[in-house]
């Protein structure tokens, strides 16, 4: 392994020990040097210089991008290494099932330059192998897929971004929860606590209006409010999940396009979050739950439901689309069945021959409800993506 390094304090000797901070190992430097630009071997690297070490790390996250390396017997002076925690988690599935081993090779070279990358092998029902990656936000989430694509040449599919949440159950345990199919029951949970951020958002003043609508709407705390050379600097808490979709792309919209946006993650705060589930004909699509604030639950499983029917194909018996929360279904809608005319051929005589037909009918349509499989289209996944208040 060779890493780059700036050397702050000491002097660093080639085939002497060094210590890594984020993993405790420790490793002899087997070669120092610097770049001329070409690489040139060195005995020593001074306090001040830039160069690289090669160790005999065999493990690709053995030294990850941002690590302090000390010498093993002496305390780290510098504040040490400290892993990037991400913010924003999102499950990534290749459409075609054969490339899977391709997309873990993929995500492990990506990781190795992009210490913020994290990932989880993770199993759906209706999307199969994938993995649950962290991201520090959703602009890194596009910048992964795209390199994914470009870069690597998979089709990917990734379900609705979400954040983390700490929960605190009935035993007084303390559980982070990123991906909706892990939330517990709601019997076994004491508190939510969701993650506050606080966004600065640049804005001419005409448009001022439209964008505190906006974080209103968003369930938004306004903390300050002041001109700054012509524009004005709008300060507020706000719920990381408001930000996280789609809360840039309005910010843009409700201003023309001329409002600048930054946010930092503050603390974790207690709230009234719940997981809506989504089933087709009674079966849940894991892929398709999603947590959100009790008082847009019915919005988001009636606007979500509805997009579905759109996308989910008829097959040849009805196929009912429902949210809930647990028990309590919040919304409905129904696909309905391709319908032969099995009366056609009937031209006159009893009544009852009709009724026997429809009966018949009725019933192999039930048939096939019960052994049919209802297949979810990739446009099914991004229509949660499009459902926001």
């Amino acid at each position: 392994m060779v890493s780059l390094v700036r050397v702050v304090n000491g002097i660093l000797v080639a085939g002497e020990k060094i210590k890594l901070s984020s993993n405790k190992n420790i490793h002899i430097a087997e070669k120092v040097g610097v770049f001329t630009p070409k690489r040139l071997e060195k005995k020593e690297l001074k306090a001040g210089e830039v160069g690289f070490i090669c160790a005999g790390v065999r493990d690709i996250r053995g030294a990850p991008v941002g690590d302090t390396i000390t010498h093993p017997d002496h305390e780290n002076a510098l504040p040490g290494f400290k892993p990037v925690k991400p913010q924003v988690y999102a499950a990534l599935y290749p459409l075609d099932s054969a490339e899977f081993e391709l997309f873990r090779e993929s995500l492990e070279r990506l990781s190795l330059n992009d210490a913020a990358l994290t990932f989880q092998p993770e199993q759906s029902q209706a999307l199969g192998s994938g993995f649950r990656c962290g991201f520090l936000g959703t602009l890194h989430m596009e910048i992964i897929i795209e390199r994914l694509q470009g870069e690597h040449g998979i089709e990917l599919l990734a379900t609705a971004p979400t954040v983390i949440y700490e929960i605190e159950d009935t035993s007084m345990n303390l559980i982070e929860v990123e991906n909706p199919s892990k939330y517990p029951d709601q019997s076994l949970i004491n508190e939510v606590r969701e993650p506050i951020a606080r966004a600065t958002i640049l804005v001419p003043e005409k448009y001022i209006g439209n964008v505190i609508s906006l974080c209103v709407e968003r369930r938004g705390v306004q903390k300050s409010l002041r001109y700054v050379g012509g524009q004005i600097e709008l300060i507020y808490e706000m719920p990381m999940n408001e930000i996280v979709l789609d809360f840039f792309d309005k910010l843009k919209s409700s201003s023309k396009g001329y409002a600048s946006l930054d946010y930092d993650f503050v603390r974790f705060e207690s709230s009234e979050i719940t997981k809506i589930d989504i089933l087709l004909n009674g079966e849940k699509v894991d892929a398709l739950n999603f947590m959100v604030h009790k008082s847009k639950a019915d919005f988001k499983a009636r606007e979500i439901v509805k997009s579905l029917r759109e996308v989910i194909p008829r097959q040849m018996y009805d196929v009912a689309i429902q949210g809930a929360i647990g028990s309590k279904i919040l919304a409905r809608e129904t696909v309905k069945a391709y319908r032969k005319d099995v009366t056609a051929k009937l031209y006159g005589g009893d009544v009852t021959r009709k009724k026997k037909l429809l009966e018949k009918q009725k019933k192999g349509k039930k048939k096939m409800r019960q052994i049919g499989k209802v297949e979810v289209p990739q446009e099914a996944f991004l229509s949660v993506l499009r459902v926001t208040k």
